[in-house]
């Protein structure tokens, strides 16, 4: 339900550059901050780099010390300050110095400035307002950081390398930045080396899904209706990212207003001073992850007697070798060098994933070459989205192929709906596929494992370079699938194939995606939204109740056949878990009894082979599949196993069998821990919600760390949008302050904050002293 406007306590007022009367219009290079309930700022500036500016500052008043960790990460100093432990690395956590070295490898600064040098003016406004935005918090606020970085050394000002690195690794995060372990492994073999053994695909499957660069362990929902179904006439969005809820991929919200060009709300990820989910008064849009792939893999054909060269079209290419240097902490304090050689080819730096069967002998040897390096169009797309007026203008600013690696659900206020992939995609169509085929077992890769390899021996193999693209080697958005309609369209990180059954496109390439339903919360949307609009004409309340609803597209699956053959369990913990599965209502909200004990049940029981009793059918992908084959002796005897291992793992971990989602999924908090409603991706519920670093309940119970994120839903009325919204884990990772929890404990009750948008409703609701700050 949507919650009332309210008003928190003010913040304390930082030191200020100058002060205006409110209403005033701010003099050049001078930016208005308001904030309203839950610290959500109101930025209005007379030109983007003010804004950057402003939007910096404003941001480290909440994020100062994620900010300077990221910088410590892109700078590849995390060695060196933080020693030999782990750390965050876009969407994967590796060991520091696997960090720095792909950072030294990875983090090109001539060729970034190169790239940002040839990017627009407005691009480079913004980051040069960013730098100075925060550079200039910082020597506001020295006296003043929060726990996590006070008095830290590595604290320092940002620079424009600095500001261009966060940027490159936000766009390569879901590309080469998976395989920065791999890249690193790639080492000349010995004279002697054997060749590269058979691939087993299922282990290189499972190898890809670990690092995410299969079935990524991001994700997202995303709904618009058209005036067809919707109450209003007008168009409606839900927008319902699954982001981690730690590091640089937080969400942050804003809004965001340029007079004369943009009036722009929602929530961004990292350092863009950008609204990347959001509304204007006409159009409202989200993105989902995509199926698009970002990267080729390229088999060379090694030169005999000669690893470190290799053959194009016959002629001999020597490999580049590249010395990296990091610095390390050791155990004793001191700081020492490491350094390890990079080896680079035309067609990108050399990897070895032996798991995957990508390894370096004497014959061949593999390069990956990613679509989104050097990638700085992402700003202007967004600046477009910020001044779009319906779902054409979301698709004209998508033409320059900016976004990195996600699809664009949108709808207007003329009641216009749609999906779009239209991302960095590599231009390899079908035919290309097959002409370039590598060698067989680097071809199975693609069906048995999702990942492309090509023929790296042959210059006619390299991406096609369409005239009607703006980027050379990029699918232009000619043939990517852009879907208007005026009922509805969905995503949930499946392929465009199932934006809406009803619609069919043609042309698309196998690099954008495929007919296969891999995420159970695509069958959950299939059966949620036509449901929704059979009950008649869809308002934002009944869109928000659907999500929140919390149903489990498993349960309906297969606990009809599990309670069946509970007639007769083959044991007593068996049996008590059948007990306890009765009370279980089919859903993961708070007050769901057992639960916690399906998930872990099905966790494992869906990796059964032949576990369903129907097949998926895609005439009818919301149904199939379906059901336990018990009938089968060897699938029962796998199932039972699996429900008497989640019997011995929930109580091994402390808690009873029928416990409800309240007692054991939660979020630490300084006032008390917090229960969170939602499942996780294998229950197939809409509202994802997981604990990324553990492996199911322990003894704290499931403490979440991912999922729904930042949530809206948003239509539009004759004064503009008409929007609610939720950032379920606040504006703030600093536990001391008062919006670091704050809208956690809303998502937890299921309440919805309307957001104002309108210059008066921010006034009537804005809390604390209207902020004036001018770019020196």
């Amino acid at each position: 339900m949507p919650l009332p406007r309210l008003i928190t306590p003010a913040l304390a007022a930082a030191a200020l550059a100058a002060c205006a009367t409110p209403g005033t219009p701010p003099p050049a290079r001078t930016a208005t901050i308001q904030r309203t309930a839950y610290g959500v700022p109101h930025i209005q500036a007379p030109d983007l780099e003010t804004l950057a500016y402003a939007f910096a500052w404003t941001q480290a008043d909440d994020n100062a010390c994620q900010t300077a960790q990221q910088l410590v990460t892109v700078r590849g100093e995390r060695s060196r300050w933080f020693g030999p432990a782990n750390g965050l690395f876009g969407l994967r956590t590796l060991p520091n110095e696997t960090i720095d070295f792909f950072v030294a490898a990875q983090m090109d600064d001539a060729a970034l400035a190169r790239a940002w040098a040839g990017a627009s003016a407005d691009t480079q406004a913004l980051g040069r307002g960013f730098v100075a935005g925060y550079n200039r918090w910082l020597a506001d606020n020295a006296a003043r950081l929060p726990a996590a970085c006070k008095d830290q050394p590595w604290v320092t000002p940002m620079t424009e390398a600095d500001y261009r690195r966060l940027n490159e690794l936000t766009m390569v995060q879901a590309g080469i930045a998976l395989f920065a372990d791999a890249v690193l492994a790639a080492r000349p073999p010995a004279p002697a080396a054997a060749a590269a053994l058979p691939v087993d695909l299922a282990d290189a499957a499972a190898a890809m899904r670990e690092i995410g660069a299969t079935d990524p362990p991001i994700g997202s929902n995303a709904w618009a209706f058209g005036k067809d179904v919707t109450a209003n006439g007008s168009g409606m969005l839900l927008g319902n990212p699954h982001f981690p809820w730690v590091g640089v991929n937080r969400f942050w919200q804003s809004h965001l207003t340029v007079p004369g060009r943009f009036d722009v709300m929602g929530a961004g990820i990292g350092s863009s001073p950008l609204v990347q989910i959001g509304f204007n008064r006409d159009v409202a849009w989200s993105h989902t992850v995509s199926t698009g792939k970002r990267f080729t893999l390229h088999e060379l054909k090694l030169a005999a007697g000669d690893p470190t060269s290799y053959l194009v079209d016959g002629q001999r290419e020597k490999m580049s070798a590249r010395t990296l240097k990091i610095r390390v902490r050791n155990a004793d304090g001191s700081v020492s060098e490491k350094t390890q050689t990079l080896w680079s080819t035309r067609w990108g730096p050399l990897l070895v994933m032996p798991r995957a069967g990508l390894n370096w002998s004497a014959a061949s040897a593999y390069a990956i070459k990613d679509v989104n390096t050097l990638n700085t169009r992402s700003a202007d797309t967004w600046l477009g989205f910020a001044a779009a007026k319906n779902v054409g203008g979301i698709a004209a600013a998508m033409r320059n192929l900016g976004i990195p690696w996600v699809n664009t659900i949108a709808a207007d206020r003329d009641g216009h709906a749609m999906y779009a992939d239209v991302s960095a995609v590599p231009d390899v169509d079908a035919a290309l596929l097959e002409r370039c085929a590598p060698g067989k077992p680097a071809a199975a890769l693609f069906a048995g494992a999702g990942i492309v390899v090509l023929d790296g021996s042959r210059s006619g193999c390299d991406w096609h370079h369409d005239a009607a693209s703006p980027v050379p080697g990029l699918t232009p958005i000619t043939r990517m699938p852009v879907i208007v309609r005026d009922d509805w369209v969905q995503n949930s990180n499946d392929s465009y194939v199932w934006s809406n059954p009803a619609q069919q496109v043609e042309g698309i390439g196998p690099m954008v995606g495929d007919a296969v339903i891999r995420r159970q919360r695509t069958r959950a949307g299939l059966a949620e939204i036509p449901a929704l609009v059979g009950r008649g004409k869809v308002t934002l309340e009944s869109i928000q109740q659907t999500l929140f609803a919390n149903r489990s597209v498993m349960a309906g699956a297969v606990m009809p056949d599990l309670l069946a053959a509970c007639a007769n369990p083959p044991g007593p913990e068996t049996r008590d878990g059948c007990a306890a599965l009765k009370q279980w209502d089919g859903t993961a909200n708070l007050d769901a009894r057992a639960e916690p004990l399906f998930t872990e049940f099905w966790r494992s029981a869906q990796a059964i082979p032949n576990v369903h009793r129907l097949r998926f059918d895609p005439a009818h992908p919301a149904e199939t599949p379906s059901g336990l084959k018990m009938d089968d002796p060897a699938v029962a005897a796998k199932v039972w196993e699996a429900l008497a291992g989640a019997v011995a793992k929930v109580r091994g971990a402390g808690f009873a069998l029928d416990a409800p989602l309240w007692a054991v999924q939660v979020t630490p908090s300084p006032g008390g821990p917090i229960a969170i409603h939602g499942g996780d991706e294998h229950l197939g519920v809409l509202n994802k919600i997981s604990a990324l670093a553990s492996n199911g309940i322990g003894a704290q119970g499931v403490v979440t760390d991912h999922g729904t994120s930042y949530v809206q839903t948003v239509t539009f009325d004759d004064r503009g949008p008409v929007a609610q919204a939720l950032l379920t884990y606040g504006q703030s990772p600093d536990p001391a302050s008062p919006h670091a929890f704050d809208q956690m404990r809303l998502f937890s009750r299921k309440l919805w904050p309307t957001l104002p948008f309108h210059a008066d409703d921010v006034e009537r609701e804005r809390v604390g002293p209207v902020v004036t700050l001018t770019r020196e």
